[in-house]
């Protein structure tokens, strides 16, 4: 049994790593392979009880995250209807390339800490699009924001969909991990900045003519752009401290909090006839979310569970601390596969590798894990859903990637591990 859940996780595996290859989506092959590989262990298992009862904790583990995430995305969605991103958008106003460059990183970085890194990504190079002619220009900014937003997203709870796994499953705290990755994150996105500083010195920014915007701008006002945007992240921003005072899961808070923005877009729009506060319902927010994504997560989290309950992540575990000893380097090279592989499933996995008795709450091996999969997907373009979401977006070629951003990103992450590892050696 043990050799068949192996051979179908590592062939459900490379379905979603070559997704594009194979032009079958990623989700598909989750969902199949989970539906194998429960099947089999069922019937494998005289215990049937047994296996009911471990996947009914599989199955609410894994809608904590799912809830959270729809709930999440809902409201990026509400903010973006109301045009409240603009917010940010109409203050940047420079003409050096490297000033806007480092604009651009900065606001990248802190906001995917707030929103998540796919949304920030899509938000900002729909920015830089707006304010940029030159294609080569374009494209080294994307890059550019792929680093700044998963280094932005390593280091908050609700940045980064690997991060808010380890946080909802009771790895790391919201206090503790922005203290202990913020410096090494920060220091990931400012060397490939540095360095990209460098080659665009003395360039000037070469903006678009302008042309009339389309949409719905005119159905909002500056008031509703305003109250949305600042509801939409204030909410964001209190579901950790709605945990810590409530001690209720994460997703019940942005539950409440979608409840909450809900209720205001139903009040201000109450006014307006249908044809004009359709697009701006959470109703319509709903149909726009990324469900495919949300399905995946389902499948590969239900998957990876299967591999925890029948032993197989904590000997690999165990394996790999024979092989290899060395906790730091484990993780670094978790990091790096991550930069090949989807970081979702290979955090999943390693959550089933170690136990929260052996390595408890906030320890080195889970804030260096959130650092590591968060940061090294960037190494690649298809190594984090950041990377992707630009790479349709602006047309990345994967081996333009890999001459121009991929080195860029290596010395980053490098740098931020060796700036994580003094650091919780000189604390500890």
């Amino acid at each position: 049994m043990l050799t068949a859940l192996i051979i179908i996780f590592v062939i459900a595996y490379a379905a979603i790593a070559f997704e594009h290859l194979l032009k079958v989506n990623k989700t598909a092959s989750a969902l199949i392979g989970a539906g194998l590989l429960w099947s089999i262990y069922a019937m494998s298992t005289g215990d049937h009880h047994l296996v009911n009862v471990q996947l009914g904790e599989s199955l609410m583990s894994t809608a904590q995250i799912v809830f959270f995430l729809m709930g999440a995305m809902t409201i990026v969605e509400v903010v973006d209807a109301h045009n409240g991103f603009d917010v940010i958008t109409r203050r940047i106003n420079t003409k050096s390339l490297v000033s806007l460059l480092w604009l651009i990183g900065i606001v990248t970085f802190f906001l995917s800490a707030v929103l998540d890194n796919l949304t920030t990504t899509i938000v900002m190079i729909s920015l830089i699009k707006k304010l940029l002619n030159k294609q080569d220009d374009r494209l080294f900014f994307a890059g550019i924001i792929v680093i700044s937003a998963n280094a932005g997203g390593a280091w908050s709870p609700i940045g980064d969909v690997t991060t808010t796994m380890l946080w909802i499953g009771g790895q790391i705290t919201a206090l503790a991990i922005m203290k202990g990755v913020f410096l090494a994150s920060a220091v990931n996105m400012v060397v490939p900045l540095a360095i990209t500083s460098w080659f665009l010195k003395g360039k000037k920014v070469v903006s678009p003519a302008r042309s009339e915007e389309h949409g719905h701008s005119d159905t909002t006002t500056p008031f509703e752009q305003n109250l949305m945007f600042t509801m939409g992240l204030g909410i964001l921003v209190c579901v950790p401290i709605f945990k810590a005072v409530t001690h209720l899961p994460p997703f019940m808070g942005i539950l409440f909090g979608l409840g909450i923005i809900w209720l205001t877009g139903e009040l201000i729009h109450s006014k307006k006839d249908d044809e004009a506060r359709e697009h701006l319902t959470l109703a319509r927010a709903l149909k726009q979310i990324d469900m495919s994504s949300i399905i995946f997560f389902i499948g590969i989290l239900l998957a990876v569970s299967t591999l925890e309950h029948t032993h197989i992540l904590t000997n690999l575990a165990a394996w790999f601390n024979r092989t290899v000893g060395r906790e730091d380097v484990i993780v670094a090279i978790i990091g790096m596969v991550s930069a090949i592989v989807d970081n979702v499933p290979l955090v999943a996995a390693s959550m089933g590798m170690y136990s929260l008795a052996e390595y408890p709450p906030d320890s080195f091996l889970w804030e260096f894990m959130a650092y590591c999969t968060g940061t090294g997907g960037s190494i690649l373009i298809i190594g984090s859903a950041a990377g992707v979401a630009a790479m349709g977006l602006e047309k990345i070629h994967f081996f333009w990637y890999v001459k121009r951003i991929s080195g860029l990103a290596l010395i980053g992450y490098f740098c931020g591990i060796a700036v994580y590892i003094t650091q919780y050696r000189l604390m500890h």
